[in-house]
């Protein structure tokens, strides 16, 4: 075996291996352009693989160093990255701003913070690896747009269409651009440093040459929008960075636009803290003490065993401890294998986390299964499992040294589950009533009972459904 075997024969070891072959070909034989920033989701849809395997073979190949993972906050309008970290620590700004979309956002994890994965220089060098020598449309494609945008084959085509005029611009250098300004909306936009200057091109056609001054430095100024008639127009713009920049000039026209509507799939940062193999592999490297970073949007379930205390006096301690940890077992497993994860054990109970309420509803359900599996295999009725699922906004932070969520959402979530009963579910409105989760529900056959409840530290009464 050869060192470049090496590393894919130990990732087989911890991940599919017909996906690890798919990701050895990929190495190997695509164009470099498809081995930056990859969007997992994109992958798996290609190749017809199950997104959580093939998020979970990405994991362990980073690990392993054969790719490296960038975190990159993304403009919700354009869709462009407006920075990029090795990690969710990266992510410290209250505010994020787009020059593209002239608009600013806050960070969260839902939409607007994605994972991607780029090949290792290690494994094999790439054009990105150096981005400063990437020509315009390659740098756009491959740096400046995230990789939600689903970019047509004929990109280059495309932005030759869009664009007027570009230059490359070494730092400290100035250059001068002449063109004619259409009848239409216009941007000079750089993308290395996201500066832009918009200009209203209106009214009648002139024959008299029009002057611009444009500066590129890394204050990211916000410039006014500028209106200019159609004719002659002399661009002189200077780089104060000390980086290459790749000013051009945009028409902000259909062409562009309908470019930008092409959306698809892609690996968000909460999809990812959900994901049980990155918990497993990255529980003490996500975030910094300090940083809380919004989630508009995660289901949590929490689970209890009834009559725990009475189980290890009826048993006794060993036995009773081997049957805790087969339950925590199952219940890891399955959390998994529906897009979640747990986030902790709190004595006998446990709580986890989904992308989603459907996947909630449908991992308690089979949940709830096979506790009475291993009852009817133990003969008795020693795993009585109690379930509360709620969903709603919530920080992400760091207790206790590792990732961790807090907020009102996770407080009703445990409060919910200390309604039920054994064997039942008792979920909020939210869940139920989720189009996808009342399929489910419905496919099952149960019929959810809804009644209004107090909650313990809430004023108001609450809405809770219970799945018997």
């Amino acid at each position: 075996m050869n060192e470049h075997e090496k590393p894919f024969a130990i990732l087989r070891q911890s991940a599919d291996a017909e996906i690890v072959d798919a990701i050895e070909r990929l190495i190997r034989d695509a164009p470099d352009h498809e081995l930056n920033r990859l969007n997992a989701l994109a992958f798996a849809a290609r190749q017809g693989f199950d997104e959580d395997r093939v998020i979970a073979a990405f994991l362990h190949a980073s690990r392993l160093g054969l790719f490296e993972m960038s975190w990159n906050v993304l403009c919700p309008g354009c869709g462009g990255v407006l920075e990029s970290g090795m990690s969710l620590k990266s992510v410290n700004r209250d505010e994020y701003c787009c020059a593209l979309c002239s608009a600013g956002y806050e960070p969260t994890l839902d939409e607007m913070v994605e994972v991607t994965f780029t090949v290792s220089p290690r494994v094999r060098k790439i054009a990105a690896h150096d981005p400063d020598t990437l020509p315009l449309h390659e740098y756009e494609r491959q740096i400046f747009w995230g990789s939600g945008v689903d970019l047509p084959e004929d990109f280059e085509h495309m932005i030759d269409e869009i664009v007027l005029d570009a230059v490359e611009l070494p730092p400290g250098e100035r250059a001068i651009m002449s063109l004619q300004l259409p009848a239409q909306f216009v941007i000079v936009f750089e993308p290395v440093t996201h500066v832009a200057q918009f200009i209203d091109v209106q009214g009648e056609p002139t024959r008299e040459r029009q002057s611009l001054s444009l500066i590129i430095n890394e204050s990211h100024p916000q410039n006014q929008t500028l209106t200019m008639r159609p004719g002659p127009l002399r661009i002189s713009i200077e780089n104060r960075t000390n980086r290459r920049a790749l000013p051009a000039v945009w028409v902000a026209g259909d062409e562009l636009h309908e470019m930008l509507k092409r959306r698809r799939p892609f690996l968000t940062a909460k999809r990812l803290l959900t994901n049980q193999t990155f918990r497993d592999l990255y529980r003490t490297d996500t975030l910094d003490i300090d940083q809380r970073l919004k989630i508009t949007s995660l289901t949590f379930l929490f689970t209890d065993l009834k009559g725990s205390t009475q189980l290890y006096e009826r048993v006794g301690d060993l036995v009773a401890y081997d049957l805790v940890r087969s339950h925590f077992q199952v219940l890891n497993e399955i959390a998994a294998s529906e897009s979640g994860a747990v986030v902790k054990t709190i004595g006998d109970a446990v709580m986890a986390t989904f992308p989603m309420p459907d996947r909630a509803i449908s991992a308690a359900l089979r949940m709830r299964e096979a506790m009475r599996q291993l009852n009817e295999e133990r003969g008795s009725e020693d795993l009585l499992l109690k379930i509360g699922i709620h969903e709603g906004p919530c920080l992400a932070v760091t207790l206790n040294d590792r990732q961790d969520y807090f907020g009102q959402t996770v407080n009703i979530a445990s409060r919910v589950q200390g309604l039920a009963v054994s064997r039942s579910i008792f979920a909020t409105g939210s869940v139920v009533e989720n189009p996808r989760s009342s399929q489910i529900i419905e496919k099952q056959g149960l019929h959810p009972t809804l009644q209004k409840t107090a909650l313990r530290g809430l004023n108001d009464e609450f809405a809770v459904y219970e799945i018997p």
